[in-house]
């Protein structure tokens, strides 16, 4: 059995964050030891009860006996362990990376060397669809990749104006690839797979659970060199992306809003914060000495 094949089996019944791989591995020094180690151990190392432990040790055992790889090579997905030519460098600055990307699409993508997210609230307005329509092109004739979650609002406004425009863009899933969300986008998920990127940290099971947005948005900013957003409240998820960027260094730009509308409030806040306005393409280039 090769480590690729433990690791895959692994993470499979138990997805867990780099950190804690690493912290595993320190403890059992290899992935072939993985079945013999005991569910105590085990809970002790990775801080869960030993029924859980026991519990994933059983379904390792099973999930094991068949060739992962070959199943997702045969569903198209491309697996991209941390240790792969086509994991994104800037991820190993986060506190918690991905130990195993599951991808959809070109992944040279990953390997670009300027990639910008643009997201913003799920409830955004046609404010946010005008300024796609402003910011998108200069970027994207530029050969600049447009990131973003695939979520309602923004999200697709982003990767459906990449598309328009003719540009390359990576979709950021809270899932696996058996659940597309919301079901709406579908279609746009199917057109983003055949020439751009799908990307999740979760194998392909995987529902969707609240808590799983939080984590795919330190993702969205580990891989974009800038954040652009759009529009968000004040209790806006997106604010968690902006927190990401910030904590490494990377420049946020925002679309200052109407002072009357709650999708604005975020964003007009993080203007307060320092953040840097923009309304035109053209100028987050500028920002970042481009040309």
């Amino acid at each position: 059995m090769n480590d690729l094949q433990e690791l895959l089996s692994f993470h499979y019944v138990y997805p867990l964050p780099l950190n804690k791989f690493r912290n595993l591995m320190k403890s059992i020094e290899s992935t072939h030891n993985l079945a013999r180690i005991s569910s105590f151990r085990l809970a002790k190392i990775l801080s869960i009860s030993t029924n859980a432990a026991d519990q994933i040790l059983i379904n390792y055992k099973i999930v094991l006996q068949n060739n992962l790889l070959e199943a997702y090579n045969s569903a198209n997905i491309k697996v991209i362990p941390y240790n792969s030519e086509f994991y994104p460098n800037s991820l190993n600055d986060l506190m918690d990376p991905p130990t195993v990307l599951y991808a959809k699409g070109d992944v040279t993508l990953l390997q670009h060397p300027m990639k910008i997210a643009i997201i913003g609230s799920r409830k955004a307005t046609n404010y946010s669809a005008l300024a796609m329509e402003y910011i998108v092109p200069p970027l994207v004739e530029q050969n600049i990749v447009i990131v973003s979650g695939l979520a309602k609002g923004a999200d697709s406004l982003a990767h459906h104006a990449t598309l328009k425009f003719g540009g390359k863009t990576i979709a950021v899933l809270g899932h696996g690839f058996s659940h597309i969300y919301p079901k709406e986008n579908k279609l746009l998920a199917c057109q983003i797979q055949e020439n751009h990127l799908l990307l999740t940290e979760y194998p392909p099971y995987v529902g969707v659970q609240k808590w799983h947005f939080p984590m795919r948005n330190r993702i969205i900013s580990g891989i974009s060199n800038a954040i652009v957003v759009t529009e968000a409240n004040l209790k806006s998820g997106t604010l968690i992306t902006t927190e990401h960027a910030l904590e490494h260094g990377k420049d946020i730009f925002i679309v200052p809003g109407p002072i009357h509308s709650e999708q604005s409030k975020g964003t007009n806040s993080l203007l307060r914060e320092g953040a840097i306005p923009i309304w035109d393409g053209h100028q987050i280039l500028e920002e970042l000495k481009f040309f």
